[in-house]
């Protein structure tokens, strides 16, 4: 498996606010340009996002505080998933999210971490997500 990807950003949002963004199935569509998105926000809960490109399960769930998932992408071999971290952290009135990423499938990591143009978390999520939150 690849390195991992530590991330972290800063968001003029509270922790309840990007929590409840990250887990809601019309604002995750809306805050990614309308793609589909069904998001169940219970722990064990599955997940599509992006049109079904991306899915998963909720592992660990605390309310404004942390979204843990098992996440993979539709083209990974089959069975293989990583684990995704969000913590959400107060500073004033913004929030910093701190995301980890591990166990996703070697050669992955530029793209995930955005290091190649046509993906990444900056792109997918941070920079929209940031868009979407103002």
């Amino acid at each position: 498996m690849s390195e991992p990807i530590h991330q972290e950003v800063l968001f003029k949002a509270s922790p309840k606010q990007l929590y409840d963004t990250l887990l809601d199935s019309k604002k995750f569509s809306e805050f990614t340009g309308g793609a589909p998105a069904k998001i169940d926000h219970d722990t064990g809960g599955a997940f599509s996002c992006f049109g079904g490109v991306i899915t998963g399960r909720n592992i660990e769930l605390v309310p404004d505080r942390r979204i843990v998932q098992a996440w993979r992408v539709g083209n990974w071999p089959e069975g293989v998933y990583s684990i995704v971290k969000f913590e959400l952290h107060p500073q004033g009135s913004d929030t910093r999210l701190v995301m980890d990423h591990v166990g996703f499938p070697e050669g992955l990591r530029a793209h995930l971490n955005g290091e190649q143009p046509d993906g990444g978390w900056h792109r997918q999520y941070w920079e929209p997500l940031k868009k979407y939150l103002a």
